[in-house]
């Protein structure tokens, strides 16, 4: 009996040091899957850091992504049931989304990620790229429907623009590029930039977003082709934009007198309108500035936009989108946005356009005698109110 014992024994210690040799030889051919305790160690680890970082705070959660808590759970659900992103075994959708967001925020390099998230340096490039498309699939939901300037407006930036859909120009960010197309994207400053066509509403969120050409376009050229594309820009015929003076007075695109003093910097001195050309300049650029305003708040959010990126220049072009979307889906949210208070110490460059070329849509007396008539009933008012 005693002996039966021994080597039963015998036999399941054989049959455990083979089982070992087993796995050992498993691992030793598959090194990227570990044992189910050591992941699931691993997986706490990173979800505690996670926790700290979004969920702790919303002051912690904006710090860290230029959103707060209930922002961030509602766009997780979209990138999940709209975008098509899913949750892997080695990653939940929300250190997904929140991985991209910190890149986005901060304009960090891949080996920072690295460490502070934990990740190899290709699971954090895939990661990205998943998010970023996942995030440009959402662009029919979250860029705004353009709606008009009613007629009985009493918005005393807008209500002279009626049938006006917002404002619309052009602006330079910088980006890299082969040394081979460096030539094209100079600009005259000599910065390496690429010329992104934006079109915001007035209450200061993206419409239309065109990014890709190269900053040797000029902003004329880039509308030309914005309207003339399939799904490009489409303004309805009795509506308008308000553009700059680098741009031509025509139908759809209503643009200040040009050689007539504009800029809102010009007028805080004291200065008053002698002339119903500078009544309309006056009240043109101060309802245009929500686009400078929408702009200069979208660079403060995300750093990627202040400086050029390490990524090549088609992913570049479409990370300015998913910026641009991210912003309409924050502003709505009704929660005040610390970024508001900060805007007016950011230096927000005006456009130089008075030596700006024209390239002409197609000009009409109608359109000029359209804007005749509004510079005429605004100095009118303006002369009556003194």
């Amino acid at each position: 009996m005693v002996g039966l014992m021994a080597g039963c024994l015998a036999l399941l210690l054989a049959m455990r040091s083979m089982v070992v040799a087993m796995i050992v030889a498993v691992g030793a051919g598959r090194p990227r899957h570990l044992p189910d305790r050591t992941f699931r160690l691993d997986f706490h680890t990173k979800r505690a850091n996670l926790r700290a970082m979004i969920y702790s705070s919303d002051t912690t959660c904006f710090n860290q992504i230029r959103m707060y808590r209930a922002t961030f759970d509602k766009l997780c659900h979209m990138l999940d049931t709209i975008g098509g992103l899913r949750a892997t075994r080695h990653m939940l959708v929300d250190e997904q989304v929140a991985m991209f967001l910190h890149i986005l925020a901060h304009h960090v390099k891949n080996r920072v990620i690295q460490f502070e998230f934990g990740r190899s340096g290709e699971t954090i490039s895939r990661y990205f790229k998943l998010v970023l498309n996942a995030t440009i699939r959402l662009q029919s939901l979250l860029l705004k429907k353009p709606e008009a300037i009613p007629e009985d407006s009493n918005d005393h930036r807008w209500k002279w623009f009626k049938g006006c859909l917002g404002a619309l120009d052009g602006t330079h960010i910088r980006v890299q590029v082969p040394a081979a197309h460096k030539g094209r994207y100079r600009n005259r400053k000599g910065d390496i930039t690429t010329n992104v066509l934006r079109v915001c509403s007035p209450d200061g969120q993206f419409i239309f977003v065109f990014p890709g050409w190269e900053d040797s376009a000029t902003d004329g050229r880039v509308l030309r082709d914005a309207t003339t594309r399939p799904h490009g820009l489409q303004v309805p015929l009795g509506n308008y934009y308000l553009v700059d003076a680098g741009y031509s007075n025509c139908q759809g695109f209503l643009a200040p007198y040009r050689g007539q003093r504009y800029h809102l910097n010009d007028w805080r001195q004291g200065h008053q309108p002698q002339t119903a050309h500078e009544c309309f300049n006056m009240r043109h650029s101060a309802a245009r500035n929500v686009i400078e305003r929408c702009f200069g708040i979208l660079k403060l959010r995300w750093a990627i936009l202040r400086s050029p990126s390490f990524y090549p220049v088609r992913l570049q072009n479409r990370y300015i989108v998913a910026c641009c979307l991210l912003h309409n889906l924050i502003r709505p949210e009704g929660v005040q946005d610390p970024l508001d208070e900060q805007l007016e110490s950011f230096d927000i460059e005006p456009a130089t356009d008075e030596n700006t070329p024209i390239v002409p849509l197609e000009t009409t007396d109608v359109w000029t005698n359209y804007r005749e008539q509004i510079a005429n009933e605004m100095f009118a008012d303006f002369v009556a109110q003194r």
